[in-house]
């Protein structure tokens, strides 16, 4: 007998799930603008349904989209950013109540990295405190390469969550986040985050000095917090890890490819795999290493297009060709086009592909 085909649902229910909190205040914000709807709920897969109830899971991916198309619908580069600047952070939901419960920001964050995956599948978090008090932040089940607004909304928000409850305007001794930004829209995040932050990163992470670690949360309520985690662990308890095999692939491929190191061998020993091994698995998904090379390829060269700050020279590099003509020919192999023929003006309602990112800066560092 041959291998037993794995159900058809089963793909669609190990995608990880988000709260939503995030696409409901994006949702807010367009129909404020008095912006239509439904082109960009019909690209995304997100319901009217499923953002006027919140208790309505939303799949990470389509928060993503989302968040991306969003942000060119209300012409606003930063959206995620923006988003996390709200007048009441107790609608962020449980991840705020979880830290405003705790006694010093060290319990609080480390409750917070525990069950950061009841609010949001597709992230995991990890909090670390040696000679720094550090949260590093890993994508699970969905490519990190698509996304720029939820990250930035996450991190900020924790930020500004941690200096409310803490009463300390506490600035990070480091920030690090995988994508790429220009040095203006740079320029506002540092304002924020403190000068010490980095962008076209290898990892997601934000740390602050050790001694913030004992700083007291103001009013914290050791009831509730207990409460909370008991239901928070019976919460945890039923969740099975959701994701493909695919998405991390994606993104062990992504940082290495400006380092011209994507091969199958280069990404097997990042997922501490054989190479047959991520052959096979990613072969039991219905594609291959090469497809998924492309297809990342492809997609992160419709994000760098779309920012007229990016040569192609830069293009070609970031995508890991050696030379421009390589990546032409390649690009034109995708689409049909040039990728000189694909830089137009964007327009709100464009497809996620031209416009899941606008501007980027390849790391100095």
């Amino acid at each position: 007998m041959g291998r037993k085909a794995p159900p058809s649902a089963s793909r669609a229910e190990r995608l990880p799930s988000a709260h939503g909190a995030m696409s409901r205040f994006a949702y807010a914000r367009v129909k404020s603008a008095g912006i239509a709807l439904d082109p960009l709920l019909s690209e995304t897969g997100v319901t009217r349904q499923q953002l006027d109830d919140p208790k309505s899971p939303i799949s990470v991916r389509n928060q993503i989209k989302f968040l991306n198309l969003a942000a060119v619908a209300l012409q606003d580069d930063l959206l995620g950013f923006h988003l996390a600047d709200i007048p009441d952070l107790r609608a962020v939901g449980l991840l705020y109540y979880l830290l405003a419960s705790s006694e010093t920001l060290l319990d609080g964050l480390q409750r917070v990295a525990r069950y950061s995956t009841i609010v949001n599948e597709g992230i995991i978090q990890t909090c670390a405190h040696g000679s720094e008090l550090s949260m590093s932040f890993r994508y699970h089940g969905v490519g990190r390469h698509l996304d720029r607004h939820q990250i930035e909304c996450w991190t900020a928000g924790l930020v500004r969550i941690c200096r409310e409850l803490t009463g300390l305007r506490l600035v990070p001794s480091r920030v690090r986040l995988i994508h790429h930004r220009s040095e203006d829209q740079g320029a506002e995040l540092a304002t924020f985050f403190g000068k010490s932050i980095e962008f076209g990163a290898s990892v997601d992470d934000i740390a602050f000095p050790r001694r913030t670690a004992e700083a007291r949360i103001l009013g914290a309520d050791p009831y509730l917090n207990k409460l909370l985690l008991s239901h928070c662990e019976q919460a945890l308890s039923h969740r099975k890890r959701a994701g493909t095999f695919r998405a991390s692939v994606e993104n062990a491929i992504a940082p290495l490819l400006p380092h011209g190191k994507a091969s199958l061998e280069g990404v097997a020993r990042q997922l501490a795999v054989s190479p047959r091994t991520l052959a096979r698995r990613l072969s039991e998904e219905g594609t291959s290493f090469s497809l998924v090379l492309e297809g990342l390829r492809n997609d992160l060269a419709a994000r760098y297009l779309a920012d007229k700050e990016f040569g192609i020279a830069q293009i070609a590099w970031l995508l890991g060709y050696e030379e421009p003509s390589t990546f032409s020919r390649a690009f034109k192999r995708w689409t049909g086009k040039t990728p000189r023929d694909m830089r137009v003006p964007r327009k709100p309602g464009d497809t996620l592909r031209k416009s899941s990112s606008r501007r980027g800066e390849i790391s100095k560092s």
